[in-house]
């Protein structure tokens, strides 16, 4: 966990004290919506189909057990008992009134929580790898240089007010959990010839109505160049990127437009003016960042403990163990996955009352610490093998076992037409009725890793274009269709999924998703062979003719 300190704090409750009197005068007609839209949207406030919705960042998706206890206070309180967990690792209310959205605030600033710039057009919540500081084979801690990147930009004059929102991502292993080549700037750590840690620099990544993904333009940046060369990138988008159409605004467009070797040609000259400045980073200063990140301090564990065997022989222990749990850095503990992909539930909910449960495990079983995962999941980081029963059998009597953690139903969702006033169409029900079909266990862990990822519009909240199937809602003559598309990922091969076919009616949708799982089921070469490497060697028609033989 990272310490804040006194600055952190002044900050964000001046930032409450501000935001209070900005309400102060919408509410008494000082201001009209208008006027207020920006400084609301700087604060993490939207206005949706039926009220406000107030984001909350997790900046690189870490918590305390304080921090998630008030969070389901926030939930209880101001909202209906509930917050929705993005893939950005943000938490949403989508229930609260303006008039409380001050005194919410201040709640949350007590445990050192914020809103800012989890919306607008300024540098948004930087992500992590939700597994950050114990995956095994890390080069380091990515969250060192999250918060690095967090500070910086936090409040930026240059960077408050761009051509559109922007969005970092950094991890710092080989298998990418942070989808670091879907965002605007993606930063992968690794470590050069001579031994020293450094970036890859990723540009131009993002989905949405044209969706790209990311390019390098430079494989290695020294840590103490980070901040200058991320400036430089900045920059170049400030000058040229478009301010005149919002749909060619984000920074995919310029790389495109430019062309990536022009793009990285403009910002090395650009990086050449500054990398010597201010912005370079003194070794006492990463020092001084990396120190105010605690660990824990583990004990020497076996590797196979009594409760462990015992356990193995429960089945269903057992199905949630080889689905829920994954490799630790250190001997004896474990990374547990928390499914919040329920059997007909919506994707990424979690009542008050799970977040309070939840903190008290995290208490008694992972040091205090939660995650939030890209996959609107969470998890619990540092938990010993010893304790993995009681920890499921707890997880089980909150609704938060659900064995389904990679497999079919464990869908990434936007909320869609249900709350969204950007929506064309329904994303919840869709997940829902898909996650009774493939409710069987058996039948989703024969089908094996599928990734299903649906948007209510082209905005892409849901991720769409990368989901191994990605559904899509559009509107045909005021009826909700949905596209679908197959091949997406957005690991670090990530590709952008290929339309199978026209549209269909959402009626059809469930049964089209099945079609498709059935067709891969008949053609994979080998029972082990994944849905993903199955539709990369036989490409998109197959599925198209399986699909659509009777439609």
């Amino acid at each position: 966990m990272y310490a804040y300190d006194e600055i952190d704090r002044t900050l964000i409750n001046e930032r409450v004290s501000e935001f209070r009197d900005q309400v102060k005068r919408r509410l008494s007609g000082e201001l009209t919506e208008d006027e207020f839209k920006m400084l609301r949207l700087q604060n993490g406030v939207y206005l949706q189909l039926h009220a406000y919705m107030f984001r909350v960042a997790i900046p690189y998706g870490t918590l305390s057990s304080k921090q998630l206890r008030r969070l389901a206070h926030v939930a209880r309180r101001y909202d209906r008992g509930y917050g929705h967990f993005t893939t950005r690792q943000n938490i949403q209310f989508n229930w609260i009134k303006l008039a409380d959205l001050p005194d919410a605030l201040a709640d949350l600033a007590e445990v050192g929580i914020h809103s800012m710039q989890t919306s607008g057009n300024n540098t948004r919540n930087v992500t992590s790898d939700q597994w950050a500081g114990v995956a095994p084979g890390e080069i380091e801690d990515p969250r060192i240089w999250s918060e690095i990147l967090r500070q910086y930009t936090t409040l930026h004059p240059e960077f408050s007010f761009l051509p559109r929102k922007f969005k970092f991502a950094i991890t710092a292993s080989a298998h990418d959990r942070a989808a670091i080549k879907i965002h605007d700037i993606g930063l992968r750590l690794h470590k050069n010839e001579q031994g020293e840690t450094g970036f890859e620099v990723l540009v131009g990544g993002g989905l949405g109505r044209t969706p790209f993904i990311a390019k390098t333009i430079r494989p290695f940046v020294h840590g103490h160049d980070l901040l200058s060369y991320v400036e430089a990138i900045m920059r170049v988008y400030n000058q040229y990127g478009r301010r005149d159409n919002i749909y060619k605004a984000r920074i995919k467009i310029l790389v495109h437009e430019l062309g990536v070797e022009r793009f990285a040609q403009e910002v090395e000259e650009e990086w050449q003016l500054i990398r010597d400045g201010n912005l370079k980073l003194d070794a006492t200063i990463i020092e001084d960042i990396r120190s105010r990140f605690t660990y824990p301090e583990y004990e020497k564990l076996r590797f196979m403990p009594d409760e462990l065997r015992k356990a193995a022989q429960d089945p269903l222990f057992e199905r949630w163990r080889r689905n829920s749990v994954f490799t630790h850095k250190v001997q004896g503990y474990s990374i547990v996955t928390i499914s919040l992909k329920p059997v007909g539930g919506p994707p990424g909910d979690a009542t008050a009352e799970q977040m309070d449960a939840l903190a008290d495990l995290a208490d008694k079983y992972s040091f205090g610490e939660i995650r939030v995962g890209h996959e609107q999941n969470l998890a619990l980081p540092h938990v010993a093998k010893r304790d993995l029963p009681a920890l499921w059998q707890a997880l089980d009597k909150i609704g938060l076992a659900t064995p389904n953690v990679n497999l079919v139903s464990d869908i990434i969702a936007c909320p869609g037409l249900d709350y969204c006033s950007l929506a064309n169409a329904r994303s919840i029900p869709i997940a829902q009725e898909l996650t009774r079909r493939f409710a069987n266990h058996d039948t989703a862990n024969m089908i094996g890793r599928l990734h299903i990822n649906i948007s209510g519009c082209i905005n892409a909240c849901g991720h769409h274009h990368v989901g191994h199937i990605g559904i899509l809602g559009v509107d045909k003559n005021g009826e909700e269709f949905y596209q679908i598309t197959i091949g997406g990922r957005a690991d670090e091969h990530a590709e952008l999924g290929a339309l199978i076919g026209p549209s269909v009616p959402y009626n059809d949708v469930a049964d089209v998703v099945e079609d498709i799982v059935e067709a891969y089921l008949a053609l994979r070469a080998t029972p082990d062979e994944l849905f993903i490497d199955t539709v990369k060697r036989l490409g998109v028609e197959p599925f198209r003719e399986r699909v659509y033989a009777t439609r």
